[in-house]
């Protein structure tokens, strides 16, 4: 029963036998306590105990209904600390809360170092879990989420795995962000400079390629340089190739692998020059140097850089060269396996 109803048939029930009661007695009824006398009409007298019940209930029921009171609001308090530790272990990024309820407390305090990976949409969450609950998953299904858009752009730290994937699912939706993060590849964990970089090199072409030179590696080097035919003019120049072997730590067969491409892209005169120059600056450039003499017949040349080095050198160059001068008709790739020549002893490929 609710308060307002028991103390109205509480009085109530003490009007009416307080008024039975007086039509009964309505003589007065005289005690002395303590000296003093206390005259009221008997229907006082009956209904006194009664009343002092009632005063006594009502105070009880205050007394522990605002007990309660305060505990239902510890709940209510610790619940939204809770729906709180719950969203924070959704998103990766679990923190300490402060619980006032100690068995909740000695619970709940696991969220604060644990992450919480969902495997698919709960029904009956509050509106705060359901949102970032659909966000987790269309970000773990491929979608790009605008987290500014969804207010939540602080939410997650770098390093964070779910944002890791939200910017590499970013990567694919547009080249813009591609090219924000090759600008300041520093603002962006490593994954995402890795997907940015490749993805770079699958579509860009080597002028644009050439303002991130300092961003690059060898491999999406190559994956550029492999993009190279007739067919597909990417803007690569002599400029350019020397500009990524002046910044890049190329080996042995990396500067066989871009002679070989250069060796159909660039005049004889030209390719020649570069790569007598690249042999000059770094040893590591001279069995490309070699093949390519080889490959354009020069075997005068070839015969003057072997006079400029030791015989234990070239050792494989060295015996088709004999063996050119004994006929010409003689091909490298029967000869050589040209993709393995910088294994030689004397030589150090790396």
């Amino acid at each position: 029963m609710k308060l307002g109803l028991y103390i109205f048939f509480s009085l109530a029930l003490i009007a009416l036998i307080g008024a039975f009661t007086h039509t009964l007695a309505p003589d007065n009824f005289i005690v002395e306590i303590m000296g003093i006398n206390f005259n009221f009409p008997i229907a006082v007298w009956v209904i006194l105990p009664m009343f002092l019940l009632f005063l006594f209930t009502i105070l009880h029921m205050l007394f522990y209904g605002l007990r309660n009171y305060f505990k239902i609001k510890k709940w209510e308090r610790d619940t939204d600390t809770l729906e709180d530790a719950l969203y924070w272990s959704l998103v990766n990024e679990p923190k300490e809360q402060k619980y006032v309820i100690e068995s909740i407390r000695n619970k709940a305090v696991l969220l604060s170092k644990a992450s919480i990976t969902m495997s698919d949409n709960i029904e009956g969450l509050t509106p705060r879990l359901a949102k970032v609950v659909n966000i987790i998953q269309k970000i773990k299904n491929g979608e790009y989420v605008d987290l500014k858009e969804e207010k939540m752009a602080k939410v997650f730290q770098d390093g964070n795995p779910i944002l890791i994937q939200n910017r590499l699912n970013q990567l694919k939706s547009g080249e813009k962000f591609i090219e924000d993060v090759m600008r300041a590849t520093s603002d962006y964990s490593i994954p995402v400079q890795k997907e940015a970089l490749k993805l770079f090199a699958e579509k860009s072409d080597f002028e644009k390629a050439r303002k991130y030179v300092k961003v690059f590696d060898t491999e999406n080097f190559f994956v550029m340089l492999n993009r190279i035919s007739s067919e597909d003019d990417i803007g690569f120049s002599k400029e350019i190739l020397n500009d990524f072997v002046n910044t890049l730590k190329f080996t042995c067969s990396d500067f066989i692998k871009i002679a070989q491409v250069t060796k159909k892209y660039f005049k004889p005169d030209e390719n020649l020059t570069l790569f007598r120059a690249y042999q000059k600056e770094n040893p590591k450039a001279q069995n490309a140097y070699l093949y390519l003499l080889f490959e354009y017949e020069l075997l005068d040349q070839v015969a003057a850089f072997f006079e400029e080095h030791e015989e234990s050198e070239f050792l494989k160059f060295r015996a088709f060269y004999k063996l050119k001068r004994q006929n010409s008709k003689y091909r490298m790739r029967d000869i050589i396996d040209i993709d393995h020549v910088c294994d030689t002893n004397k030589y150090i490929t790396e």
